[in-house]
């Protein structure tokens, strides 16, 4: 059976979600398939630009809702915000919606991948579709993992029906490789192809997203996603001084080997090698306009409201709604490790709170030393973005909360909890 913790919680998460379902219901009373491309359509004068898609497929009548399932259960198994936290796209693997390749030219490696721009639904809430604007049919897009210094090439083909364009927030030094409307290709249209080349640089959690104007529209639509620069050990080791914010007379050969031994612990491949007790998640904060009103109704972590709540469970391992909502399991003898991006639209700030634990936080995550400690909140601007690193080791099983610190947020879908095991 289930603890008595266990099933607070689930009371807990089921409440806040049937709350702002029961909200979205009935502020815009229509069937809820329909209600968000409808709405698109519907708010289309107020944005200008506004791509004007279809309403959602399969909707039934108004007052139909059979299609739905159980309350509290996600529908759409195209997305899973639960393999999406460990999901790595580095050109040798990653998702099947990627297809993606590593090689040498010319004495780099080179690793590439392929994006298609999508119109397509999403599922925010459960049976609540966004109309969405997509990178490879998901939000947030792919996330992209390689080493400093490496090629980036992205052949990029709009199958939308608005024009986009791709954005990286690098060191690029080439202006027709940046991804805006004034540049380069400039936007791409419905059927256009281009490929984007970008110099991985500098390390780091960065963004990519559409550039398009009106710019708010194009991102707010779904169209962002991370790229993850891990350091290059030998790079480190040769000019530790742009690793940390020590001048070079400070930097000990004893400083220099610990700050190399840091590098290969945030180098995907090298972690790969090695037996480190390290778990690393990606969480990509972001919010839903809903009614097209400037101002949003639906807020998340990986898009899906309360996914990472807690659900119905026996207390054996098995959840209701198909595993589609559950705390996200941690083995405390694991240290944590989070590249958080803030990709929230018409809000100023969104944040991370961690409940009965701090952490230590890198700013954009292009040191290798923290730029804050021993803290439990952070606030990031829209496109900041940050590494945490948490540690539970010495923390009992169980469920310890974390959500936006801002409490609309957290009542509107960006709540979630750690499973300590």
């Amino acid at each position: 059976m289930p603890s008595l913790d266990y099933t607070r919680a689930a009371d807990y998460t089921e409440a806040l979600e049937a709350r702002l379902v029961d909200h979205l219901d009935t502020a815009f009373p229509v069937s809820r398939r329909s209600v968000l491309g409808g709405l698109g359509l519907a708010g289309s004068a107020a944005l200008t630009g506004l791509g004007g898609s279809a309403m959602g497929q399969g909707a039934g009548s108004d007052d139909d809702d059979s299609g739905f399932g159980a309350r509290g259960e996600y529908e759409n198994t195209r997305f899973d915000p639960h393999e999406f936290l460990t999901q790595f796209n580095t050109g040798r693997d990653g998702q099947d919606n990627v297809p993606q390749r590593v090689f040498e030219e010319n004495g780099q490696t080179v690793r590439e991948f392929e994006f298609t721009a999508v119109d397509t639904a999403v599922e925010i809430a459960p049976g609540v579709e966004f109309s969405a604007w997509t990178y490879n049919g998901q939000v947030p897009g792919p996330t992209l993992r390689v080493t400093e210094g490496d090629l980036v090439r992205i052949r990029f083909t709009n199958g939308s029906s608005n024009p986009h364009t791709i954005h990286p927030h690098l060191r690029n030094l080439r202006p027709e490789m940046d991804g805006i409307p004034q540049n380069g290709p400039g936007e791409l249209d419905t059927g256009e192809s281009f490929t984007y080349e970008w110099q991985a640089n500098p390390m780091g959690v960065h963004l990519y997203h559409c550039h398009s104007s009106p710019l708010k529209e194009h991102v707010h639509r779904g169209l962002y996603g991370a790229i993850i620069v891990d350091p290059d050990p030998e790079r480190v080791r040769e000019h530790p001084e742009e690793y940390v914010p020590y001048h070079p007379s400070q930097i000990t050969d004893a400083l220099r080997e610990d700050l190399v031994e840091t590098a290969k612990r945030r180098n995907y491949e090298f972690i790969q090698r090695n037996d480190y007790d390290l778990n690393e998640l990606v969480m990509v904060m972001n919010g839903f306009d809903t009614n097209f009103d400037v101002d949003n109704e639906v807020y998340a972590v990986n898009t899906r409201a309360f996914a990472y709540g807690v659900g119905r469970t026996d207390g054996n391992g098995n959840w209701q709604a198909g595993e589609t909502k559950r705390p996200i399991q941690i083995d405390r003898n694991d240290r944590q490790r989070i590249y958080l991006v803030n990709a929230t639209e018409f809000d100023p700030i969104n944040s991370l709170h961690t409940h009965s634990q701090f952490y230590d936080y890198y700013d954009h995550g292009t040191t290798l030393t923290p730029t804050h400690q021993t803290i439990d909140t952070v606030m990031q601007c829209q496109a900041q973005r940050g590494i945490l690193e948490l540690d539970y080791s010495n923390h009992e099983p169980g469920l310890y909360m974390f959500h936006a610190h801002q409490s609309e947020f957290a009542e509107l879908g960006w709540m979630s909890f750690f499973e300590v095991v």
